[in-house]
């Protein structure tokens, strides 16, 4: 290729490594450095366990693609984000297996603030879309980032309502930023980067809407928050996804309460059973996370601790690796033992305390985990 490379070509060329997973490149471009990596030999290559199509796309970079994604990054006023650069978030760098670069729009200073996801039912009752928007203007109103997914319903609330207050909000797309999707959240979109917000993707230009790249998007969604904000969510849904993602990436996990008779609830009271802290107030997230109220929230510091201890207690059972470790059909004490990396007698120790708890009980052949 007979013109100079810039920084963001061999970006792109790091992320067109085929099968390659993100934190094996973050080492090798650490060790490497960024350009320099694509100097080595397919022998040296070979000799770290790459590929053929690994070693190819390292030794013979697509240039012409990546020159192509360049320029449609220049018409759509798209900055790529490389795990080195400043705009990069630093809460997502620490997670297991952060993207080795996204694409962003707009105000990319955001994805650095204090932010808290929320996420929940594209299908949400009116209720609970009112609710998102009610939380998230408040939430912004106390200088929190609102981070969601640009979906139907629950994300299009927790945006809008960071709008109304006049703030900016974050959404991680599953597409690339060439699209907007789905297409009726277009002005939703324009909305969100003309009030100073920021719109993100790990994808190339051109991706189009694919089922699997939503729960991947999720990742980043939680790990660029302090905490995830889980409003009105199926038992089998996206939602509580993004909620074990959280789990997994040690981040707060927060549940809003529905009507038991509501299906799309069942997530929510599901998460609060586990241990996940149950909102009605935002008085709730804050304390948890720690935040100082601007607006005199908070009603007093003798309410503070004491919902301090009861949430310290409700998370360290949600966060136990041994009723982690139990499922919801009969699970033998040597597979607890096992998954749970914990002695016999402590694991027995402990499954009898859960069972007087109501979170385990003792069946034939071993436990099971309660509702």
């Amino acid at each position: 290729m007979s013109e100079q490379l810039s920084n963001a070509h061999y970006w792109l060329a790091w992320k067109l490594i085929p099968r390659l997973a993100s934190n094996i490149k973050i080492n090798l471009l650490n060790e490497f450095g960024l350009a320099k990596f694509f100097q080595l030999s397919k022998s040296a290559l070979t000799s770290f366990g790459l590929n053929q199509a690994q070693t190819t796309a390292i030794c013979q970079p697509n240039w012409s693609r990546i020159n192509a994604v360049i320029s449609c990054c220049q018409q759509y006023q798209i900055t790529i984000i490389g795990i080195q650069n400043k705009y990069y978030p630093e809460l997502l760098k620490q997670t297991e297996n952060p993207p080795i670069l996204l694409f962003g729009q707009g105000n990319l200073s955001l994805l650095n603030q204090k932010q808290l996801a929320m996420v929940g039912s594209r299908s949400a009752t009116l209720s609970a879309r009112e609710s998102a928007k009610k939380f998230a203007y408040q939430l912004s109103s106390e200088n929190i980032v609102i981070t969601s997914g640009l979906a139907l319903g629950i994300d299009s609330a927790a945006h809008q309502g960071a709008l109304l207050a006049e703030k900016s909000t974050i959404a991680v797309v599953g597409t690339g930023l060439d699209i907007v999707y789905p297409a009726r959240n277009k002005p939703l979109a324009k909305d969100i980067l003309a009030c100073d917000g920021a719109i993100i993707s790990e994808y190339l230009p051109g991706t189009r809407p694919n089922p699997g790249c939503f729960p991947k998007r999720n990742r980043i969604i939680t790990g660029m928050s302090l905490g995830v904000f889980v409003i009105e969510a199926q038992l089998k849904s996206g939602s509580l996804i993004s909620a074990r993602m959280a789990i997994e990436q040690n981040r707060e996990v927060f549940a809003m309460p529905g009507a038991i008779n509501n299906p799309q609830s069942k997530g929510c009271h599901s998460l609060i059973k586990q241990g996940a802290t149950l909102v009605d107030e935002v008085e709730d997230i804050l304390f948890l996370l720690d935040l100082p109220s601007t607006s005199g929230l908070y009603k007093g510091e003798a309410k503070r601790e004491q919902k301090k201890h009861q949430k310290s207690d409700q998370q360290d059972l949600f966060i136990d690796p041994l009723l982690r470790s139990v499922d919801y059909e009969t699970t033998s004490v040597d597979t607890v033992v096992s998954r749970s990396q914990l002695p016999t007698e402590e694991v027995l120790t402990r499954l009898m305390t859960l069972e007087l708890r109501g979170l385990v009980t003792a069946v034939p052949g071993g436990y099971i985990k309660l509702n």
